[in-house]
Order: structure tokens, then C-alpha cells, then sequence
């Protein structure tokens, strides 16, 4: 069994051979996919570790779910979370259960179709490495697949993981009930590795399909899904920065969920100041380096899911003289595994001198174990510079652009986690605004004829639905759009297509984060006493989505890192490439009489924007200045980014409105980019009058007056 709880020899130990055949047929599987054609095999749950299920011609016909299958083992666990005698369930939920609160299944539906709209007419058409050689067919088939199983088997472990959260025993991290289990069959039908090159046993599917399939595990269950981002983050800076011996025999268990990564940096004494680290790593007189310190926050630093954990750490390397330098000019990053890894055989070893010496209790995502970590003497092993093009932001070590490198795709990645609460919040105040009923509608022709109408009549609610949709649908756009820009295959294009990528990469994390924690909110004022209370689901949203403004930089460290960093990157080139296109798709979608208000309301923002940028390099004099209007400024490129988006997606919903097969599909679409552009883009006039006041007013308070 892949993954198994608590069994190392079962999960680390599997025939090479074996493996190999796996992760061939895993490479048969997405071939087959990008080809098409008749009798083409589902990527999806199949009948055991690396095998797909094939449904052909007639047999796709009857299926109900179109080839989607859930495999034996994961539907019978399924079932087991709703048996109040089964050991997974816990004394709260077993309450639950017996009074009919918990619904079979969950709320939780994926947004496939909307997925499939924006992948193949909106951002596809002008980025066809988008969705590479796959047809909609193909990426419907694979979505729909992925929200089955992430709808049915792993968000009925979100509440329960709440409950129960992680315990230390002897040592050792356990994981809430189920979560082997989970993690287990994610990893045998694939999912955990959709868009991982298919040298190493991925799919090798294009990451906006893998970016689809990551937001549907972070909304069915994100503390879960969070072992399985973090592992995807570290390989993938192992593959750009790892030994040969390492792509070969620690990347492949990475990319198969038989072993876990970790990104370590934070210390007890610091956090973002990394020059006050005092974690070591000193070279061997036989080559090696041993490397000793204590990490804290360390997301997934130990669980019970796999084999073995590769932790990427970052340290300092003392100079000739053993002087550690308060700068960064020394620092590297290591690959430390849990257990000891022989570079020759890859076969696993004793502990490596890496321990838990605790486990944090927090407000949310109380299933995802975070960590301090004590290494002492651990073999270490240093990453080369990352190759990944604007990988390093500043002059400094090989180490600190590895950390870039992992930290920009956390980063990314958290936006996309923020993303994930934010519409799963809305779901459940849209659900609840449907059928709950209060009062009437103002206006009589809108009445039910009952004593009283769904909630969902009144302005004021509307009003936070239509907030709440708005932000998620652009934002969900916006990060694909980032995700193409960052993948730019011509090289004609691809300087400044990852120059605004990377201008767009704090947004994506900060401002997504501050508007899911506004949503979640949101939902809960919707839902009143209702959405105050454990079983309906939003309160643990509430708490859960609260450390996405935190974690990976919090967000006015986001904030600078654009003002400070991204801006003045390549000369201002970056800013001006996003205004560019963002200006393009006003002048395009300002031919059609319906969108002209639209597109000039664009363009006054974007000349805001331009205007904004200009007074804070001017203003570069007052060292206080960017600090003190980088959060107005990057919630302004966030509102403007949004507002692109929409336009382009009102764009294409208008031109295939005539022959659409589900118009109010595309009316829904028009009706929250006119949300966006009325009540939303207005902002941004406010927002630049406050960049431009400085942080004058900031700074008068004299410091002992707080």
C-alpha cells in the first residue's frame, strides 16, 4: 500500500522496479491524454498505486460521471466519516451525525466550468501553452475526475481535522484520523502530482491544470492539501538546484507522495531579517557539511504520511576564519532529510539528527502540523543557484536565491490556498442566502406569495454575495493569468512576461489573502448566528484563512518587496509591461458599445497606477515614504489587475453570447464584472490620494505615545 500510516518499510520501501513501472504508466496515462482520440484513458482514481482506469467510446457514455470512479478503498473510507461508530469520527461530529447537521456529501462543489471557460476563451487564446496540446474534452475530463475525488473523499476531512488537529507523541507528529488515508489515495490516483515532469513520475500535465486540481484539494481540505504544496514547492527547487544524485533518487519518491519537503527559515530570535540567522552549516574534512540550529513555524516539519521528509534549510556558512557574517553573503541553502539517504543507492538510513521538539497551537488549520525543529549535527547537503529566470532578487548568496526561488512559489501558492477558503466561504452564504427566509423583498413584483422570502432578495445581501463572487472569479482568472505569464515559452516574450509575473507574485499572495480573510468574514456577517457557530462550516473558514497574511512573508512585507523590489526591477520595465496589457485589452474591449464605459474606466485606473509608481520613485528621498504607502499601493495594482481581468472575460462572454450553449453562464459573468467596475474599481481614485500623502502623517506620533 502506498503511504500507509505509521509504516516506513511499507511506504519508503518499495521495489525500484515497481516504482519505475509506476511511474511509466503514469507517462503512458498523460501522453495518452495530450493525444486524444478514442479509447483515451482517464487521469483519475484508478485500481491501485499508478494505475488509470480506461473507459472507452460506449463505456464513457454510460458512465454517469464520465469515466469518474473513486476507487474501492477510498469510497469505503468515504462512507466510514459519516458512521458515528467508525474511530475516525469524533465525539463532536458523532453528535453532529446523529442529529442530521452534517450533510453526505459536503457543500463543496469544484469550479470546473469555470475552469474550462477561462483555460480555453479567455486567457487560452492568447497564451496557448495554457492548456498545451490537451482539448477541453481532455481537461474536462481530467477536472471533473479531480472534483469527484476532492469533493467525495477528502472534504469530509476538513471538519473532522479541525476537531481533532495534530498530537506529538514520543516524538513524532500524528495527523488527524483519515489523513493517511487521504493523502494515500491522492497519491495513487495522481493528483498530487498532475503538472511534475514525467521523468520523474508526473503526469507532466501544463501547471494551469495543475493550478485547477491545487485549488480543488485546498478547498475541500487545506491543511491536508498543505503537505502536498509544500512537497511540490521543494522538489521543484530540488529539480532546479538539486545534485544529480538527487534528481534521481529523491525527487522521484517527492513527485510520488512517498516523501514529504519542507521549506525551513524562521528561527526563534528572527524572521524576515534573515542576516540574524544562526543556524550553521560548517564543511567536513571529507567533504560533507554538518549542519546544527532550530527552526520554528515549520509547516508539515514532521507527519505520519510518509516515508521520509526532505527539509530545504536555510544557514549560514562561516568564512575561513569561522567568523559567521551579520549579512547574506554567506548564507546557503541545504537539502536535510529525516532520514539519512545514501547518494549512491538512495536507500534510507538512521535518523539524521533532525527532531520535533514541539507542535504549535493555533487559531486555524489545526490539521496541518507546524513545527520547531531541532538539527543537530544533521548531514546536510548545499543547492546550487537556482536557474529559474528572476529567481534572485538582489545580489546575494546561492542560497538566498534558492530561498526566492521556493519562496515565490509558496507565495503563489498561498494565494491560490486564499483563494480556496474565499470561495468556499461564499458557497456556503450563497447556499444559506437561497434558503433561508427573513422579511420580504422591497419591491412586491419580487415576492414569493410566503410569509416570508429567501434572504437572497434583499440589496444588502446581495451586496456581500456579489462582493465575495466578484473577487473570486477575477482573482481565480488573475492567477492563471500570472501562472502563463511566469510559464511564457517564446523566448521573444519571456523576459517580460516573468518581469510582470514576478511584479504580480506579492499581489497575488497579499492582497488575495486580505480580501479571502474579508470574504470569509463576510460570509459570516451573511449567515448571522448561523455562520457564528461550528457546524455550518464558515467559522472555521474564518479562523483557517486568517494565517494566509501571514505566513511566506506577511503581507506588508509583500507590500515592500513590490514598492522596494519589483518596481524599480529592470528599470520599471515590469510596471509598464502589466499597464501595457492591461491598456490593450481596454483599447480591444472598448469596440463594443457595451463595454466603452467599462475600458475608459480601465484606463483611468492604470493612469493612477502610472502616476502613483512615478510619486514613490520620486519620492525614493523620504526613506519612510515607501514603507508608509506600499499596502495602499499594492491593494491598488490588486483592484486593477482584477478589473483587467474582467474586462477580458466580459470581452469574450459578450462575443460568444449569441450561439452560447448556457447563456446564463456568461450573463452571470457580465453581471459581476458591472459589480466590479461599479463598486469595486472606484476605489482606486481614494487609494492613490493615500500613496501620495506619504508617511508624514505616520511618523508625527512620537514612538512612546503607542
Amino acid at each position: 500500500m502506498l503511504c500507509a500510516r505509521g509504516n516506513a518499510q511499507d511506504v519508503g520501501g518499495e521495489d525500484p522496479e515497481e516504482r519505475a513501472a509506476s511511474r511509466r504508466d503514469r507517462a503512458d496515462v498523460s501522453r495518452r491524454a495530450r493525444q486524444g482520440g478514442h479509447g483515451r484513458e482517464c487521469v483519475g482514481p484508478g485500481d491501485g498505486p499508478g494505475k488509470r482506469r480506461v473507459l472507452r467510446g460506449s463505456q464513457r457514455e454510460r458512465s454517469k460521471h464520465k469515466g469518474i470512479r473513486i476507487d474501492r478503498r477510498a469510497a469505503k473510507f468515504h462512507h466510514s466519516l459519516f458512521d458515528p461508530a467508525h474511530e475516525c469520527v469524533t465525539p463532536w461530529r458523532k453528535n453532529c451525525i446523529n442529529q442530521e447537521r452534517i450533510a453526505v456529501p459536503t457543500n463543496y462543489q469544484a469550479p470546473v466550468a469555470d475552469y474550462l471557460f477561462l483555460l480555453y476563451d479567455v486567457i487560452g487564446p492568447h497564451a496557448p501553452h495554457a492548456t498545451g496540446e490537451l482539448s477541453r474534452d481532455d481537461t474536462r475530463q481530467v477536472l471533473e475526475q479531480a472534483a469527484h475525488f476532492f469533493e467525495e473523499v477528502w472534504a469530509p476531512l476538513d471538519a473532522s481535522g479541525d476537531e481533532q488537529g495534530c498530537r506529538l507523541e514520543n516524538g513524532a507528529v500524528k495527523t488527524p484520523s483519515g489523513y493517511a488515508e487521504g493523502h494515500a489515495a491522492q497519491c495513487e490516483a495522481g493528483w498530487n502530482s498532475v503538472s511534475a515532469p514525467e521523468a520523474f513520475g508526473g503526469a507532466g500535465l501544463p501547471d494551469t491544470i495543475g493550478q485547477a486540481v491545487r485549488e480543488f484539494s485546498a478547498s475541500a481540505c487545506n491543511s491536508l492539501g498543505l503537505y502536498t504544496g509544500l512537497t511540490n514547492g521543494a522538489h521543484a527547487t530540488i529539480r532546479r538546484t538539486g545534485d544529480e544524485w538527487m534528481l534521481k533518487h529523491v525527487v522521484p519518491p517527492m513527485v510520488e507522495g512517498r516523501w514529504a519537503g519542507t521549506m525551513c527559515l524562521t528561527e526563534p530570535h528572527c524572521g524576515t531579517d534573515l542576516r540574524l540567522m544562526k543556524t550553521r552549516a560548517v564543511s567536513q574534512a571529507d567533504g560533507s557539511w554538518r549542519l546544527s540550529g532550530t527552526k520554528i513555524f515549520i509547516s508539515g516539519g514532521d507527519q505520519d504520511l510518509t516515508g521520509n521528509v526532505i527539509h530545504l534549510v536555510l544557514a549560514k556558512v562561516p568564512d575561513e576564519n569561522g567568523r559567521v557574517l551579520d549579512d547574506l553573503s554567506t548564507v546557503r541553502l541545504f537539502l536535510v532529510p529525516k532520514l539519512a539517504v545514501d547518494p549512491d543507492t538512495g536507500a534510507l538510513g538512521e535518523p539524521n539528527g533532525v527532531s520535533v521538539t514541539g507542535i504549535e497551537h493555533k487559531m486555524g488549520l489545526k490539521g496541518s502540523a507546524t513545527c520547531t525543529l531541532a538539527f543537530e549535527n544533521a548531514r546536510a547537503f548545499p543547492l546550487q543557484e537556482s536557474s529559474q529566470p528572476g529567481a534572485s532578487a538582489r545580489k546575494s548568496s546561492a542560497g538566498m536565491s534558492g530561498m526566492f526561488d521556493m519562496m515565490n512559489s509558496a507565495r503563489l501558492g498561498t494565494g491560490l490556498q486564499a483563494l480556496s477558503s474565499a470561495n468556499r466561504a461564499y458557497d456556503h452564504a450563497a447556499n444559506y442566502a437561497r434558503e433561508r427566509v427573513a422579511g420580504r423583498a422591497a419591491n412586491p413584483t419580487d415576492r414569493t406569495g410566503n410569509a416570508a422570502d429567501p434572504i437572497v432578495v434583499h440589496p444588502d445581501v446581495r451586496r456581500l454575495l456579489l462582493k465575495q463572487a466578484a473577487f473570486i472569479e477575477g482573482a481565480r482568472a488573475l492567477a492563471l493569468c500570472v501562472r502563463t505569464l511566469l510559464d511564457e515559452p517564446d523566448e521573444s516574450l519571456r523576459a517580460n512576461r516573468i518581469a510582470i509575473g514576478s511584479l504580480l507574485t506579492p499581489v497575488v499572495k497579499a492582497w488575495f489573502s486580505d480580501r479571502s480573510f474579508e470574504s470569509a468574514n463576510d460570509a459570516m456577517q451573511l449567515m448571522g448566528g448561523h455562520g457564528y457557530i461550528r457546524e455550518n462550516g464558515v467559522e472555521q473558514l474564518v479562523r483557517d484563512c486568517r494565517i494566509f497574511q501571514l505566513y511566506e512573508g506577511a503581507n506588508g512585507v509583500q507590500a515592500l518587496d513590490l514598492v522596494l523590489r519589483k518596481l524599480p526591477a529592470a528599470e520599471g520595465q515590469s510596471l509598464a509591461g502589466f499597464v501595457e496589457l492591461a491598456e490593450t485589452t481596454a483599447r480591444e474591449a472598448g469596440r463594443r458599445e457595451a463595454l466603452r464605459a467599462h475600458a475608459d474606466a480601465l484606463r483611468e485606473a492604470t493612469g493612477e497606477i502610472r502616476s502613483c509608481a512615478n510619486w514613490l520613485r520620486d519620492a525614493a528621498r523620504n526613506p519612510y515614504d515607501a514603507g508608509g504607502s506600499s499596502h495602499d499601493f499594492l491593494t491598488m495594482v490588486g483592484v486593477v489587475a482584477c478589473a483587467w481581468m474582467w474586462l477580458r472575460i466580459a470581452d469574450t462572454a459578450l462575443a460568444l453570447l449569441p450561439e452560447a450553449a448556457d447563456p446564463a453562464f456568461l450573463d452571470r459573468k457580465l453581471a459581476l464584472a458591472r459589480y466590479w467596475f461599479e463598486r469595486e474599481l472606484p476605489v482606486v481614485a481614494a487609494l492613490g490620494r493615500r500613496v501620495k500623502t506619504g508617511a508624514a502623517c505616520l511618523m508625527s506620533l512620537p514612538a512612546d505615545q503607542f
